[in-house]
């Protein structure tokens, strides 16, 4: 199964229980991973190797690895970060910003502050309920039932474009298009401090933290996580801050903004990063002024979904998106540019 995510919205501390399974008293000795392979209908091994990782599946209440052997009596629980959940979608009139649309998909430029999904503590305002309201019959992907047309996920508070799949080919295509690293997209962010070099590749590793399982941290020796690659480039120097692309290669969970955060330039306002603080400057009272009123003009993580690009399923042929910064993005960066212009 292709799971294609792009960034999914952010960590639970809590952890809710949704299988438990206990082992037959004439149970023979099976690898976990194998033994789960066969109990839990479309969950590729992979993804239960994954979950062992982070800590969903205990047996007899205690963490395992893969190569645990399952033996008789066993309990094995398998958790996750949200309840159960009911997969009918409740169809809300919620206007869409649809920048294209034929019979195979739309692309929609989605606002900062919309939940792409329903899910813990957001069962309604989402963009799959706008979808729900406005379409009919949007395809599912295996294994992500109760998400209509979704193949990538931007978080709630990083606004920009998505592509919604209208048909099961167009889902498959575009599902292996993200799970081959094919699609194209770069994000604009406003960053602490200039990076040096000014155009570069981060090529770290990048997981759920060990520390806080809410949040996504480095792992620069490869000991965890998965390869995370994001290329950047400096596009305007603030002398504090700075207005960088970012190119992904992969699409991990908060990938982004933890990249940066490694990079020691949090993006801008990203309070889960570490980017809402005073982080580069004077010490001048009037200099941390304007940098609180510049976070409450964008009260959320300077980081948007700019361009999408990728092969049409249907005519075969390379499309491209492009979309503007949102208004609160393009008046810090005018508040900037007149700040270093005139201080």
């Amino acid at each position: 199964m292709i799971n294609a995510q792009d960034e999914p919205e952010e960590f639970d501390d809590e952890l809710f229980e949704h299988h438990r399974i206990v082992a037959d008293p004439g149970q023979s000795l099976m690898r976990i991973d194998k033994f789960l392979q066969d109990r839990l209908p479309n969950v590729t091994r992979t993804k239960i190797q994954n979950g062992i990782h982070d800590g969903f599946v205990k047996v007899n209440e205690k963490d395992i690895k893969p190569n645990y052997k399952v033996h008789p009596n066993d309990v094995i629980t398998v958790s996750f970060p949200e309840p159960p959940r009911d997969t009918d979608v409740k169809p809300e009139n919620i206007p869409l910003n649809i920048v294209f649309e034929d019979d195979y998909l739309l692309v929609v430029n989605k606002p900062a502050g919309m939940v792409v999904h329903p899910a813990y503590q957001n069962w309604s305002g989402t963009l799959v309920n706008a979808l729900a309201y406005h379409f009919q019959n949007l395809p599912q992907m295996q294994g992500n039932e109760g998400r209509p047309g979704l193949v990538h996920r931007i978080d709630k508070d990083t606004s920009g474009l998505l592509v919604i799949a209208k048909t099961e080919a167009a889902m498959t295509s575009l599902a292996k298009q993200f799970f081959d690293h094919s699609i194209e997209r770069t994000y604009q962010a406003i960053v602490w401090g200039i990076p040096d070099p000014a155009e570069g590749t981060i090529n770290v590793n990048v997981g759920r933290s060990l520390k806080d399982r809410r949040l996504t941290a480095a792992f620069p020796d490869g000991d965890f996580g998965r390869t995370a690659i994001t290329h950047y480039k400096v596009l305007q120097d603030f002398r504090y801050v700075s207005l960088i692309e970012c190119r992904l290669e992969t699409g991990r969970t908060h990938q982004i903004r933890a990249h940066m955060k490694y990079l020691k330039h949090p993006i801008f306002n990203d309070e889960m990063y570490g980017g809402s603080e005073v982080l580069k400057g004077t010490v001048f009272a009037k200099y941390k002024q304007f940098v609180d009123n510049c976070f409450k003009v964008i009260p959320r993580q300077a980081l948007h979904a700019k361009t999408l690009g990728f092969i049409h399923p249907g005519t075969q042929k390379f499309i491209q998106f492009d979309s503007e910064l949102p208004d609160d993005f393009k008046e810090v960066i005018e508040k900037w540019e007149n700040y270093v212009k005139y201080n």
